[in-house]
């Protein structure tokens, strides 16, 4: 009966979480039209820090206590299917969703009227990406079982082989995955240094300790890819086959478009983003990710996205010069830091302006620096010290950012997305810090961002009015990743990187890096 009115496109609709009801209406036949505005994309813009489900903001901006789910249907193993929920009940709690969707959209959506940032990023870009993301979770991806399987096989057995050379290294056998028998190993027959603590007082054996461990010591070292490995095989060869969808022989992530404070898409059931790409085994599980016959796996993603942004956010001159002018700003740096001309630059030098380069984006210190480099602290000061000499524009940036998040408790996108860090203001130091470090990073990765999702919704929309069979199937990051027929190869290798490279004007040229392959490590 509802149909009519469910499809019309000009019939509008006020939703909270639109893109799980679009789902559930299309697993029925129903293609849901007139999406006009959704409420958890409306607080998520306008407060990125705070929760946004319904029950929260009925209780923030109603001042009203509403019916939870869990009062009709209970949690946990006795929980039952709304299917069986008392009629009279499920009416009431499915007419108060209703009304009250409607009246904290009528609180939420004329904040936008006087933020004409605010208003942007909601309208132009949450909104239209709303659509994309359900589009990109209903394609798909194929995976290969079979090679994912094999890999299964592989890992057990080095994983069997890594448990048999810690038991020598320990000098007897133990559980692996036990801190408490790890700490005795490791701090009190070994003697190794206790570096930090758990709440309860013990010696912590976390991946901060372990990794710290590892430069001098073999157990820790061992123990570290041991885990690696153990959590890659957990998460993803074994899990992966068991989550292809029957009905379409797919595997479809879910992307949370409200749960990262600075913008970025959250992939879970299954988590396509934390595949790692500079282990070895990492990059073998992106080849299980394949294009059906007859088409390719098209990997299309920005270079260098978040050194361009703080070229661009910064305005400093030294970086915009090596940007406009193609140069390797890594080189570039070193020239600057070691006083040579970029063509004398070595190996190492260079090495160390990208630890530089990319270590101070995400607010890395001197011992930071020190410790990744393997160099004296004073040393790496005085390479962050020449740094800030030769780059006054980036010091300026990160004063500025620190004092806005201060003043106003956000920080801005090159877009005008807020990004909130209420820690900011604490009394506790490390937190304080640590709310700073991260307003400098912030804006970076927020207008990083807000342009992936500008790409995806350009990108979507040329396919479709392309009539391309073309089809988005994933969001990695600054990636986008496409299922192309073979035919339609040529035109999307050329037009794709023209198309990302102008969704938004920066100071600095975008520059997005395409490839072409069976799977998806073979395309990246």
């Amino acid at each position: 009966k509802l149909k009519p009115w469910l499809v019309a496109v000009d019939r509008k609709k006020v939703l909270q979480n639109a893109k799980y009801d679009q789902h559930v209406f299309a697993n029925h036949g129903v293609a849901l039209a007139g999406i006009a505005h959704d409420t958890m994309l409306q607080s998520y813009v306008i407060e990125s820090d705070k929760g946004h489900d319904l029950g929260q903001l009925c209780s923030r901006h109603l001042g009203l206590a509403t019916i939870a789910y869990e009062d009709l249907c209970g949690k946990g193993a006795k929980q039952i299917g709304f299917d069986q929920v008392d009629i009279e009940r499920a009416a009431t709690y499915a007419a108060e969703d209703a009304d009250v969707t409607l009246r904290v959209h009528n609180v939420l959506h004329p904040q936008f009227a006087d933020e004409p940032g605010l208003s942007r990023i909601y309208h132009d870009i949450e909104m239209p990406a709303r659509q994309v993301i359900w589009q990109i979770e209903r394609n798909g991806i194929l995976i290969d079982a079979t090679v994912l399987s094999r890999q299964s096989h592989e890992m057990g057995q080095k994983i069997m082989a890594l448990e048999a050379q810690a038991y020598e290294l320990a000098g007897q056998p133990f559980n692996l995955a036990s801190p408490k028998q790890l700490a005795e190993i490791l701090f009190e027959k070994q003697g190794l240094p206790i570096k930090k603590k758990t709440p309860s007082g013990g010696p912590s054996t976390d991946e901060e300790v372990l990794s710290e461990l590892a430069l001098d010591y073999p157990l820790p070292k061992l123990l570290l890819e041991h885990r690696s490995l153990s959590k890659l095989k957990g998460t993803y060869t074994d899990k992966l086959p068991r989550m292809v969808n029957p009905q379409t022989g797919r595997v479809h992530t879910h992307f949370s478009q409200a749960a990262v404070v600075t913008g970025r898409l959250a992939s879970s059931d299954p988590n396509l983003q934390n595949i790692p790409v500079r282990s070895e085994e990492g990059r073998k599980i992106r080849t299980a990710f394949i294009a059906p016959p007859g088409s390719s796996i098209v990997s299309a993603d920005y270079s260098q996205i978040e050194l361009r942004i703080m070229a661009h956010l910064s305005g400093d001159e030294g970086l915009l010069h090596a940007f406009s002018h193609g140069e390797d700003v890594h080189r570039a740096t070193a020239g600057e830091i070691f006083g040579v001309t970029p063509l004398e630059v070595g190996p190492d030098q260079r090495r160390v302006a990208k630890s530089i380069n990319f270590g101070l984006i995400y607010g890395m210190s001197a011992f930071g620096l020190a410790r990744q480099l393997g160099l004296e602290r004073s040393a790496a000061q005085t390479y962050i010290d020449r740094y800030f000499a030769r780059y006054p524009g980036v010091a300026r940036y990160m004063e500025e950012a620190r004092e806005s998040a201060r003043q106003h408790g956000y920080v801005e996108t090159a877009f005008g997305r807020r990004l909130w860090f209420p820690e900011i203001r604490s009394s506790n130091g490390n937190r304080r810090q640590g709310a700073e470090r991260a307003a400098i990073n912030a804006p970076m990765q927020g207008t990083a961002a807000d342009l992936i999702k500008l790409a995806m919704i350009a990108v979507q929309s040329w396919l479709e009015n392309s009539a391309l069979k073309s089809r988005l199937v994933l969001q990695v990051h600054d990636e986008l990743v496409l299922e192309v027929p073979d035919d339609e190869l040529m035109e999307i290798r050329t037009h794709l990187p023209r198309l990302m490279g102008h969704v938004a004007r920066l100071k600095v040229p975008l520059v997005v890096e395409v490839g072409v392959g069976p799977n998806w490590e073979a395309a990246h």
